[in-house]
């Protein structure tokens, strides 16, 4: 009894201290008014949208394990004998930075488990923000107002691919020594300054002897500090904007729908982490990845067998082994056109095309207002063809970054699968860009069928004068909302002459994008009604 008292008046003292600090942070900072708006906010349902939040949570596993790895990883190029409890490599000589990753990998209680999660989380990080713009780019999501949005996620994964190439290149091991040495050969192929560049990057000719620390820095101090900078911007910008949604009854340009914060999004986010981080902890501990002690020691003159990247830059490796062996020298300078058309110009236009596109479509549409719908991919034929294509071609240059490796696999020639990849790196994505636009348009026509007659019961139907047929039955409100209310941009019209040829070209490429359509049978009143689903709003969205 007397303890019950003690613990009631205890917990009555916490609650009213908890009460007098929350007051005076709400006098200071408006914490109800925020925190309630916060406990409101609208939530997306959909599992798409839960790809940016396999990303996060991979990113928060990366932070953990990464500050555990600092503690015990020492980045020097100072040479040393390995005396740690790796037999077969013990009195190698070695850099300290080799020698302190094998101590982590056996001497480090955990330590090898951490270093793998930490790896598979890099790698699941990459392809999560990866597959999230894809989604976010076959959806339309990137349109006003989330331009800046579009343009923050593209530079966070530009920065994922900077920060997974330096934490795999750290180990100095002969593997990522390796990628060193082409990345190196990828800066001296800069016409005039690269190799400039190359003696103030590696310190020195390479390998150098302070490139490891100054990666170091690079990976733990400042691509993550704009990284994470970035990551609450992008949260801060998707709270603000709201989300988008897909098209369904009571779902307009006006509105954002969802679930509430608390208590179900926070309920199925918490979830959602631990099933990410268990199963990063589950592939550290089973699945091997990235074993140091068996390439041995980086050597300038020794190479890796089946040397493969990370996938994430896998794409380069097989654009620098595709490209033929061309070379030319201008005014005493030598171009190495082998090597800065593939690995220079190619990423470059990548990532130029991925920063321009939102104002490119927007431009070949002339639509200024916003965007709260999602689009479905069909709706946006030549767009999805165009995401399509370029997935293949960059599926094609990952299988041509191990081109050997397939071809001692199945004994063929080296030379004849390389000289197939090129080909298809050519053709394939015109393939893909034709057959995706004509898939596209025969489900638009697919869903024009069923707004006409209906939905396939799976049953025969005989009519009174012996006829047989499918049976059918009406879509439900429901359905019939989803597939009617749709934004398909028209063609811009043409003007009076004189045109511009800006203007001619801008008409040329918006019939181009929007001409091939297939309209869904509605009536006047229904397309007024559709018409103001649509309407963009006359100022920011409510939830």
């Amino acid at each position: 009894m007397l303890f019950g008292k003690r613990r009631g008046r205890v917990a009555r003292r916490a609650r009213e201290a908890a009460l007098a600090g929350f007051e005076a942070l709400d006098r200071r900072f408006p914490a109800a008014e925020t925190g309630g708006a916060l406990l409101r906010k609208a939530f997306p349902g959909h599992w798409s949208y839960l790809l940016g939040e396999i990303a996060l949570y991979s990113l928060v596993v990366l932070v953990v394990t990464g500050c555990y790895l600092v503690l015990f990883f020492d980045a020097s190029m100072v040479q040393t004998v390995y005396d740690g409890a790796y037999g077969p490599l013990r009195g190698l000589r070695t850099t300290q930075a080799y020698a302190s990753t094998l101590r982590i990998s056996f001497d480090v209680r955990g330590g090898l488990l951490i270093r793998q999660v930490h790896h598979w989380a890099a790698l699941v990080f990459v392809a999560a923000a990866g597959i999230h713009m894809l989604r976010i780019f076959f959806t339309g999501a990137f349109r006003r107002p989330r331009e800046l949005n579009w343009v923050i996620g593209v530079t966070l994964f530009l920065l994922a691919l900077l920060e997974g190439f330096c934490g795999y290149s750290l180990p100095d091991d002969l593997l990522s020594g390796t990628g060193l040495r082409t990345a190196n050969t990828i800066v001296m192929s800069l016409p005039v300054v690269g190799t400039y560049l190359s003696f103030l990057i590696w310190h020195g000719p390479f390998p150098g002897e302070g490139f490891i620390p100054r990666l170091y820095i690079v990976h733990v101090f400042f691509v993550p500090g704009v990284l994470l900078a970035l990551v609450a911007l992008h949260l801060f910008l998707v709270v603000y904007l709201k989300h988008t949604h897909w098209s369904d009854q009571g779902r307009t340009n006006r509105n954002a729908v969802g679930e509430p914060m608390f208590p179900q999004f926070t309920m199925k986010s918490t979830g959602l982490f631990f099933m990410v981080s268990g199963s990063l902890t589950v592939l550290g501990a089973l699945a091997q990845v990235n074993p140091v002690w068996s390439y041995g020691p980086y050597r300038a003159d020794q190479v890796t067998t089946d040397a493969q990247p990370d996938w994430y830059v896998g794409f380069l490796e097989g654009a620098l082994r595709l490209m033929p062996p061309w070379e030319s020298a201008v005014a005493g300078h030598t171009l190495m056109w082998n090597v800065l058309l593939p690995a220079v110009v190619l990423p470059g236009l990548l990532f130029l095309i991925l920063y321009a596109y939102p104002l490119f479509e927007k431009w070949v549409t002339g639509d200024a207002s916003e965007h709260h719908l999602c689009d479905r991919p069909r709706d946006r034929p030549t767009r999805t063809a165009f995401g399509v294509a370029a997935v293949l071609g960059y599926a094609l240059l990952l299988v041509a970054g191990g081109n050997d490796v397939i071809a001692l696999t199945f004994r063929l020639s080296v030379e004849e699968l390389t000289r197939v990849l090129r080909v298809l790196v050519v053709l394939g994505p015109v393939l893909a860009f034709v057959v995706t636009k004509r898939l596209c348009l025969a489900l638009q026509g697919r869903d024009r069928r069923r707004l006409e007659e209906g939905e396939e019961t799976g049953e025969v139907e005989q009519s009174v004068s012996g006829g047989l047929g499918e049976g059918h039955r009406p879509l439900s409100p429901r359905r019939r909302y989803r597939l009617m209310v749709r934004e398909m941009p028209r063609p811009l019209p043409d003007r009076p002459a004189p045109l511009t040829r800006r203007h001619r070209l801008r008409v040329a490429l918006s019939s181009w994008y929007y001409r091939d359509r297939v309209d869904m049978p509605v009536t006047a009143e229904q397309r007024e009604l559709i018409a103001g689903r649509l309407a963009a709003p006359a100022r920011e969205p409510q939830e």
